[in-house]
């Protein structure tokens, strides 16, 4: 007996989808994260067909203190390259034209299988954005947890804060520094930026037995990674370990002393758009070590991009759901 593919719409999925009285029902979307750095993201396009060639200076020229009738030593800046890539997202949906009129109204319905497909890569790339590594999987991307890896030996150790968790339940609190020369997100030469919606329109489909059925179809790509232009711009406060924060820091994390320390070691404030980013049980805890600890000038809310954001001295506070709480003890 052939086995029904579960990436085809069923009748049943149909059915659980329509109201009484037979239009399309407004989905309570349940699996829904809250990720805003994709909307902190700056995007530009990269010189590479497959992404972009970061030159990044590596050593300054030597300066000379001149003595009269003296010359001076001719020296030069040193630089190199480093090859940022992109990775290719896509998904396809499918449904069958006679299930999708079953409803009475076919445009509704594919509009509502849309939202969970975009939703769905939204929340890959915020994952992607921290925890992908190429050198793992090469056809994806490298985030900045695999960059920021290391505290003891490593040349971007100054800029990874030690929390103190010892175990396997920790997460780690980020500070991003935006801008064209620090860190952005890229996207191929000669692409466009964001993700794409393709609409096939009907065409032929085949079920598990290889026969084919008019479909509709959608595809959705984006073709994205992220190029880290100058590793100072980037803070990450590792090994926060979630079931040890205590509402007073009185044990566990202070996450305002660290916090803290995070705005001194990126390199600078200017000229960027810094944020943090945290998950929801550190947004919790940070809030209330805030009020125990008397340190009510440490948080505000401001107007961001015309909403209101959670601040942190001057830096917005950002949720993303994508950060982990089962992260490795880092040293």
């Amino acid at each position: 007996m052939a086995t029904l593919s579960n990436s085809n719409l069923t009748l049943l999925d149909i059915a659980k989808r329509m109201n009484p009285d037979g239009t399309a029902a407004a989905i309570a979307e349940l699996l829904n994260q809250d990720n805003e750095i994709l909307t902190d993201m700056v995007w530009e396009e990269g010189n590479l067909p497959t992404g972009s060639r970061v030159t990044v200076r590596t050593g300054l020229p030597t300066i000379t203190w001149r003595k009269l009738n003296k010359g001076v030593a001719e020296s030069k800046s040193t630089t190199a390259q480093i090859d940022e890539t992109c990775g290719m997202m896509e998904a396809l949906g499918k449904v069958d034209v006679d299930l999708a009129e079953l409803n009475g109204n076919t445009a509704s319905y594919r509009l509502s299988e849309a939202r969970g497909f975009i939703e769905g890569m939204n929340q890959t790339m915020a994952s992607a954005l921290f925890y992908e590594s190429a050198d793992t999987n090469p056809e994806r991307i490298t985030g900045l947890a695999p960059r920021y890896s290391a505290i003891a030996g490593a040349t971007n150790g100054v800029n990874v804060l030690d929390a103190g968790g010892t175990g396997s339940t920790n997460t780690s609190i980020w500070l991003v520094g935006w801008a064209p020369h620090t860190v952005t997100g890229i996207y191929p030469k000669g692409s466009e930026a964001g993700l794409k919606h393709f609409d096939l329109g009907e065409d032929w489909a085949f079920d598990s037995s290889n026969n084919r059925y008019r479909a509709l179809i959608d595809r959705y790509q984006w073709k994205c990674g992220i190029a880290l232009k100058d590793w100072r711009y980037v803070v990450r406060i590792a090994n926060v370990d979630v079931t040890g924060l205590t509402k007073n820091a009185s044990s566990g994390a202070d996450l305002i002393d660290l916090m803290t320390n995070a705005l001194e070691r990126i390199y600078s404030l200017n000229g960027v758009t810094p944020v943090f980013y945290v998950d929801r049980t550190v947004r919790s805890f940070l809030r209330r070590q805030t009020v125990n600890k008397v340190a009510a000038g440490t948080l505000a809310y401001d107007n961001v991009g015309g909403k209101p954001a959670l601040m942190f001295a001057e830096v917005p506070v950002r949720r993303v759901d994508a950060l982990t709480n089962t992260e490795a003890r880092v040293v």
